[in-house]
């Protein structure tokens, strides 16, 4: 005859206290990251912004190539700004003309703040081109970054 012995079952689980623990740890890690995270916003909107500006405005030059006209950027104030085409084919490109997009800034960018380098607002050559321009973007923390419209079309970021 055999005998079997069972060993008491070993029950497997977290107690009361475990759980709570951990979840103590994991507000407590929370809330130092939450603060830190917070701090890096302003320099994650500054890089999207600059980012939305050159982006706009090498479409600006894609159009002037695609459709074979001058197209100007007008920097209207501090966070908007507005593409224009040369419709009418004259060489110049008037306030309004063509098809017109507006641009503000702070719609998706709270607290940013645009700076042109000179009077005149860029113009893209129907071959390319463009006017010399820089735009300076500054954050609520006072961070900036430059987009940068070379001669030849080329646009560029640049920290400051």
């Amino acid at each position: 005859m055999c005998v079997i012995q069972v060993q008491g079952k070993r029950e497997s689980g977290f107690t009361l206290l475990e759980a709570m623990a951990t979840v103590g740890i994991i507000v407590v890690m929370t809330m130092i990251a939450i603060p830190a995270f917070m701090s890096w916003m302003p320099g994650i909107r500054l890089n999207g912004a600059a980012r939305q500006v050159m982006g706009d405005l090498m479409g600006a030059r894609m159009q002037a190539v695609k459709l074979n006209q001058k197209t100007k950027v007008f920097f209207d104030d501090n966070h908007q700004y507005r593409i224009c085409n040369d419709a009418n084919n004259d060489g110049t490109v008037a306030d309004g003309e063509g098809d017109v997009e507006n641009r503000d800034i702070q719609d998706e960018y709270d607290g940013m703040t645009l700076n042109k380098d000179t009077y005149n607002d860029p113009v893209f050559q129907p071959r390319g081109t463009a006017s010399i321009i820089i735009i300076t973007l500054t954050n609520s923390k006072g961070a900036q970054k430059k987009v940068k419209v070379h001669l030849t079309g080329r646009i560029m970021i640049e920290d400051v």
